[in-house]
């Protein structure tokens, strides 16, 4: 029996057993990086904490931090990646007959429904916006992470887009991200004021609703 053919009872092949076991320890490993890193920033503030401080308290190299976080601002901003592989993916794999914008709300209602951090409707979320709003280079990264979630945005509407027919899916894109953006810092600025997620989610529901039905009115216009 080869190694390629080698099977254990969970019936998958050894090959793939090892691959998943080190994206696993990768993801630990990239979580404790995350975890210390923005414990050190909540104590010190981003701006007075080194990437080598970080790297001795996850028992890492600084070269394995960097390996993982290309820049110090994303260990912080953690979550772009993530954001722009939900909305491209909503996108690209959204059901026949579905419109991109009617994709994207309902992946953007779901995330508040699991109170995911992308949708902002967290108690924490104050906390993690004050240590941004304190940083100069994470207010810019922030503003380039938005940059990177609308250009992969307008990639995926243009990709999936029938020939000929809809609004230019750049500007689709660019209006979705900046619609999204709005309802997203009106209820960060009410949390930030003290308003407690659950007096806010309702409202936030009801934005992300109009913001999109405003979307799809100015985009048939377009068309």
């Amino acid at each position: 029996m080869t190694e390629e053919t080698e099977r254990h009872g969970s019936g998958e092949p050894v090959a793939d057993q090892a691959l998943t076991l080190r994206e696993r320890k990768k993801r630990e490993t990239r979580q404790r990086i995350s975890d210390e890193a923005t414990m050190l920033f909540a104590e010190r503030g981003f701006d007075q904490v080194t990437v080598a401080e970080i790297a001795k308290a996850a028992h890492v190299s600084t070269m394995t931090v960097f390996n993982h976080f290309p820049r110090k601002e994303d260990l912080f901003l953690d979550r772009i990646p993530e954001a722009v592989e939900l909305f491209t993916a909503a996108v690209r794999n959204r059901p026949a007959g579905e419109s991109p914008l009617a994709a994207l709300r309902a992946l953007l209602l779901q995330l508040l429904d699991q109170r995911h951090p992308l949708a902002a409707v967290s108690d924490d979320f104050p906390y993690f916006w004050r240590v941004v709003l304190d940083s100069p280079a994470l207010r810019a990264r922030a503003r380039e992470g938005v940059e990177e979630v609308e250009e992969a945005l307008g990639d995926a509407m243009a990709e999936t887009a029938p020939r000929g027919d809809g609004p230019d899916p750049r500007l689709a894109a660019a209006l979705t991200v900046a619609a999204y953006r709005a309802v997203y810092v009106t209820t960060a600025r009410r949390l930030l004021a003290g308003e407690r997620a659950a007096d806010v989610a309702d409202d936030h529901r009801s934005r992300v609703q109009g913001a999109f039905d405003v979307l799809e009115r100015a985009l048939l216009a377009a068309r």
